[in-house]
């Protein structure tokens, strides 16, 4: 299991495709909230993700200092329908924790959480730090992991 770590810039147009598709199955259809996924934070994003064959089955972002938080940040953690119940969102949130503490040298990470995946969250080391808020319609919590 390959996961694939690069800048915006680097992804090829295919991947950059398959990201955003992945993207819009997950939060627009199945999850029903209309919003404006193109951000303008992609560009200066690291985009972690796996592929299978030709298709990203699992992706998050991870967005530097200052775009949505004063720390790093990972958000749009997702992992296709089909490919769920197989470990593949903590290996990967497992992998974007080592990549931010050995490559990019920091060791808090502040998340905006969905509610109800929270204890997820938890069990990687990150705390509640702050109420229950709705972002999109939908419950979210700020968690920060410190190392």
């Amino acid at each position: 299991m390959n996961f694939i770590i690069k800048k915006f810039n680097d992804l090829t147009l295919e991947e950059l495709y398959s990201i955003l598709k992945a993207r819009n199955k997950v939060f627009i259809e199945e999850q029903n909230c209309p919003y404006m996924d193109l951000d303008s934070l992609d560009q200066n994003s690291y985009h972690l993700f796996l592929k299978e064959k030709n298709e990203v089955i699992a992706y998050l972002r991870i967005l530097k200092k200052g775009l949505s938080f004063k720390e790093i940040s990972i958000g749009r953690v997702l992992v296709l329908k089909e490919y769920r119940k197989k470990g593949l969102a903590y290996k990967m949130v497992l992998k974007a924790i080592s990549f931010i503490e050995k490559n990019l040298n920091e060791k808090e990470i502040r998340i905006s959480a969905q509610e109800y995946i929270k204890s997820f969250y938890k069990g990687l080391g990150f705390k509640e730090v702050s109420e229950v808020y709705l972002e999109d319609n939908i419950p979210h919590i700020e968690m920060l992991y410190k190392s």
